[in-house]
């Protein structure tokens, strides 16, 4: 029996997976038990957890890898101080935060002083994790791999090939050059600063159309072999300037990546306050048409080389489903798999299985499913519904509740989405990644034109040009959108058939596109039967689901899906085999 415990620690979106003889048995991040989005540093909650789950300590675990190896490709980061003599304010930073991976064992002690550490520590390549991450969780016994992000141990992308228990890394792409820095960049000038605001770039794109794309490959360049670089002229990320930023604990935050410069080519940029306007949007367009012509340039310049049918996605860019929908399009790739913790949480999981897979044991078990983290008993549920304060809110707030078969719960929360109700979900294991997929959702019907407002009004209070995604039933998506795959994840975006979008404006972006999960009965159980029950009631297979939470990580415990329900407006909530309406 081995046990090996996998970790990302000082970076955003702190994490810990533990496999058990290649099986994974859990894995969960940081900011679920601190309540601090994408929280940086050392995930000792997250190991905790992790060892109750498999009910061992954590001197019974066999080996320890983290998703970084401090002295990777030392000799181009030497080559590369001697040749720009950077800031030495940012070598001391990136000092100190080596020291602190490096000082693993100490780190480990200190959260768990009780115990003898007894297992083998690894470092393993950042990139690596990434890509073990993705392939090994797949169901590919062969596959082009890549991992694209920000940057992590000096490189900001790599690629190759795996092979059935083993990766072998073709190349790289190295600090300063980086798509993701690039996405950052401008996502700041948009006037959206926080860590991981991304998305909301990704989300605007489509208001807009590509006018500022020929500016756009002045910052990037893609060069003949498919590989590309940036114009360090419009960026001040490479080491010149100290940037602030902040991974060792709390709130993750980086500094101004965008120099002066790229104002004199797009104009002033956008103040967080300030209205958005139609050349904010084109700008939006403009960068995601120039990350996807980089992306597809290399991808095809990986296919050409390896003739793979199949591709494993992974790293931040990795969560850039509007790309990632249009692969098979823009490629010669047939099945593409993204894992569904893609950023840097999912190498604490990738750490683990390469590991595994260097020690020479056989194939690990392929991640079908996302549901890897806690889970709650109803009879945990009844006890905390009986808490004098929790009862108290609840009467407050004039609250009924029921316990119910499961048949009378589909058959009741389908009957409150037909009448335009928000229903909060929580049933099962915590999903792993950052999309809610059945287990921790909030969720409508797709058929509303106002439950984007709905929604926005009683729970999300999030900018109006962001999408809600629908869950739709796996049988039955092709006949909606324009898909023939499995997209279990939600990390795919894709067109809704022309004649379909009227049918569900809920969930049909301003672009006639849809971010699609893919629901199978065999992988989402109770979550596939509430849709079918809804799909038999209204003749559309899928409902409207954003993740449970309200500006906040998504809901871990009941406690926390209970204190949402009742702060917010939200019409019902089911927690397991319990159901809580307001009256």
């Amino acid at each position: 029996m081995t046990f090996i415990l996998g970790i990302n620690a000082f970076h955003a979106d702190a994490s810990a997976a533990l496999i058990k003889d290649g099986n994974i048995i859990g894995a969960v991040e940081e900011e679920r038990f601190r309540r601090i989005k994408h929280w940086a540093g050392f995930p000792s909650q997250a190991i905790r957890w992790c060892l109750d789950e498999a009910n061992i300590n954590i001197g019974d675990v066999d080996h320890i890898s983290i998703n970084t190896q401090p002295n990777a490709h030392k000799l181009r980061r030497m080559l590369y101080v001697m040749q720009t003599l950077p800031n030495p304010r940012f070598l001391i930073r990136r000092w100190k935060n080596k020291k602190e991976r490096n000082d693993l064992h100490q780190q480990l002690s200190l959260s768990f002083p009780e115990a003898k550490i007894n297992a083998q520590l690894h470092f393993i390549e950042h990139h690596l994790s990434h890509l073990a991450s993705a392939f090994y969780a797949s169901p590919f016994l062969e596959s082009s791999i890549i991992s694209i992000d920000g940057f992590g141990d000096f490189a900001s992308a790599a690629w190759g090939h795996g092979s059935k228990t083993q990766i072998r890394v073709d190349g790289h792409v190295f600090f300063p050059h980086s798509l993701g820095a690039f996405y950052t960049a401008i996502t700041q000038y948009l006037g959206f600063p926080n860590y991981g605001d991304e998305y909301k770039v990704m989300g605007l794109a489509p208001y807009g159309k590509p006018h500022y794309l020929k500016e756009m490959r002045q910052i990037v360049k893609v060069r003949e072999d498919g590989t590309y670089e940036l114009n360090l002229n419009f960026f001040q990320h490479s080491g010149k300037k100290d940037l602030d930023h902040q991974w060792s604990s709390g709130t993750p935050s980086v500094g101004r990546h965008w120099s002066e410069r790229l104002e004199s080519l797009l104009g002033p940029a956008r103040k967080p306050d300030e209205k958005l306007e139609q050349k904010h949007m084109d700008i939006a367009m403009s960068t995601q048409a120039m990350y996807e012509e980089a992306f597809f340039a290399l991808l095809n310049s990986i296919y050409r080389r390896d003739k793979s049918r199949n591709l494993c996605v992974a790293g931040g860019c990795g969560a850039n489903s509007v790309a990632n929908g249009k692969i098979t399009a823009n490629t010669d790739f047939e099945n593409v798999y993204v894992q569904a913790a893609a950023g840097d949480a999912g190498g604490a999981l990738g750490a683990a299985l390469e590991v595994w897979h260097q020690l020479g044991r056989g194939r690990c078990a392929p991640m079908l499913n996302a549901y890897l983290g806690c889970k709650s008993t109803t009879n945990q549920i009844r006890n905390i519904l009986e808490l004098s304060d929790i009862r108290q809110r609840l009467e407050t707030e004039n609250c009924s509740i029921e316990e119910l078969s499961d048949s009378s719960i589909y058959d009741k929360v389908s009957d409150a989405l037909i009448r335009g109700e928000v229903v909060g979900w929580f049933e099962g294991r915590m999903e792993w990644g950052p999309r809610a997929l059945g287990h921790r959702s909030i969720l409508g019907d797709p058929r509303r034109h106002d439950m984007k407002d709905i929604l926005n009004l009683k729970i999300k209070r999030r900018e109006s040009f962001r999408p809600f995604a629908p869950s739709v039933l796996k049988e039955a998506a092709k006949d909606w959108f324009m898909c023939d795959s499995e997209v279990p994840f939600m990390m795919q975006v894709f067109s809704i058939k022309e004649d379909k979008r009227t049918l569900i404006p809920a969930v049909t972006h301003v672009d006639g596109s849809g971010r699609l999960q893919t629901v199978s009965k065999e992988q989402n159980g109770r979550y596939y039967e509430l849709i079918n029950c809804f799909y038999q009631k209204t003749g559309v297979p899928m409902i409207l689901n954003t993740s449970f939470n309200e500006n906040e990580p998504i809901v871990c415990k009941p406690e926390e899906a209970l204190d949402c329900f009742l702060r917010t407006k939200m019409d019902v909530l089911v927690v397991e085999d319990i159901l809580i309406r307001r009256k």
